[in-house]
């Protein structure tokens, strides 16, 4: 009777792992726009993996598969010492209002915000993004 080759096919299939996934592929390469602001680009990364094997009394047979995708979440804008998350995907009310208290706050404080130009880029670099998938 042929052997059940599952083992070895897991192991080649998983063997890697470490190269596929990387930092990179969660938190974005900075992308500097001027002398005072620096966009980075966050995305959310999602792998599927499957492997299996059927041995008969003269055959084995195995295979396995692998997918990831990756999507665009948010993009962080740091201008002047101050951070400013700008969210992509679609939100739901409670994130709407989280995403509004720091604005908020500095009506209040006087702090200072992120200038339009720099808010611009970053929603420009968002709309490319989402083209892009």
């Amino acid at each position: 009777m042929a052997e059940n080759q599952f083992p070895s096919t897991v192991d080649a299939l998983f063997k890697g792992m470490d190269h596929f996934i990387t930092s990179k592929t969660v938190v974005g390469e900075p992308v500097k726009v001027d002398e005072n602001t620096t966009i980075i680009p966050l995305v959310d990364v999602t792998c599927g993996m499957a492997a299996g094997s059927f041995a008969q009394s003269a055959k084995t047979n195995g295979g396995g598969g692998m997918s990831a995708k990756m999507s665009p979440s948010a993009i962080l804008v740091i201008q002047n010492g101050m951070t400013k998350l700008v969210n992509i995907k679609h939100q739901d009310a409670v994130t709407k209002v989280l995403d509004m208290v720091p604005d908020i706050v500095n009506r209040f404080t006087g702090g200072n915000d992120i200038t339009p130009d720099a808010a611009a880029k970053a929603e420009k670099m968002a709309a490319e993004m989402e083209k892009e998938k």
